[in-house]
């Protein structure tokens, strides 16, 4: 039995998955989702783009909600998937989810994380034969430029296509520092920038002593944002998945409980 307690904070179906994950392997979770997924509204330029999917040398999809959301507009106006588009996802379980959609779908095999992404020989292959390389990228509203600007910087054309927004769930005053006491929790998990920026913001004039806890996080990114906020004791899992937080946590020194 692990001696780690940890704070989970994805959404509420990937929380719930990845603590009964980690109960096999004898590690407690506590689920405490600051990621809440709202669906936006369809527009005319979701239509319009789905529409023109034959025009795009490649696809990209960087998460979950994501696919779900994407695959849903794919499935109203393109009941037949273009067999020979390749789609291309950050990380192997939205990658999944494509592939099971049946999609022609590439992912890294190692990091969850863009910089991985763009140096997949897939990607790089599907670009250079492209005579005028254009790309789509399925994301959340306000999602990072990264992509995009390396992408561009290679003379690709890239659109964006949000389909989500994500939001901080509502939770009464010292929500988090009631669970973080009660379940003994001696370390934070995030899944994202946003999640870490959303875990700040519930702390609130808490966060300083929350920081000195080890914080797991998925990206060298995200351990930069945290580092910057203070965060002592940050740990690169190099990957979001329960793989890359598995191998994390056996390369820690347990905690005593």
């Amino acid at each position: 039995m692990s001696s780690w307690r940890l704070l989970l904070t994805r959404p509420e179906q990937e929380c719930q998955a990845l603590a009964q994950s980690l109960a096999g392997e004898g590690i407690h979770g506590a689920c405490l989702p600051l990621l809440g997924i709202e669906q936006l509204p369809e527009t005319p330029r979701h239509s319009a783009t789905i529409c023109e999917l034959h025009r795009y040398t490649a696809v990209i999809v960087v998460s979950k909600p994501a696919a779900r959301f994407g695959l849903a507009l794919l499935d109203r106006y393109w009941p037949q998937p273009l067999a020979d588009q390749p789609w291309f996802s950050v990380g192997a379980g939205t990658g999944q989810m494509l592939v099971d959609y049946g999609l022609r779908v590439f992912w890294p095999s190692a990091g969850d994380d863009s910089e991985a992404l763009l140096a997949l020989p897939e990607l790089q292959a599907a670009l250079k034969d492209a005579m005028f390389p254009r790309v789509l990228i399925i994301r959340g509203e306000d999602g990072r430029t990264l992509l995009a600007e390396r992408l561009q910087a290679q003379g690709v054309e890239v659109d964006y296509l949000p389909v989500y927004r994500r939001v901080l769930p509502a939770y009464p005053a010292g929500t988090l520092q009631r669970l973080i006491q009660v379940e003994r929790l001696n370390g934070l998990v995030v899944s994202s920038g946003q999640g870490l920026t959303h875990l700040q913001q519930l702390a609130a004039d808490d966060w300083p002593t929350l920081a000195q806890l080890p914080l797991f996080v998925p990206s060298p990114r995200v351990a930069e944002m945290a580092r910057a906020r203070g965060a002592v004791d940050v740990v690169d899992c190099r990957g979001a998945d329960t793989a890359a937080l598995l191998a994390a946590l056996r390369a820690q020194a347990s905690p005593d409980s």
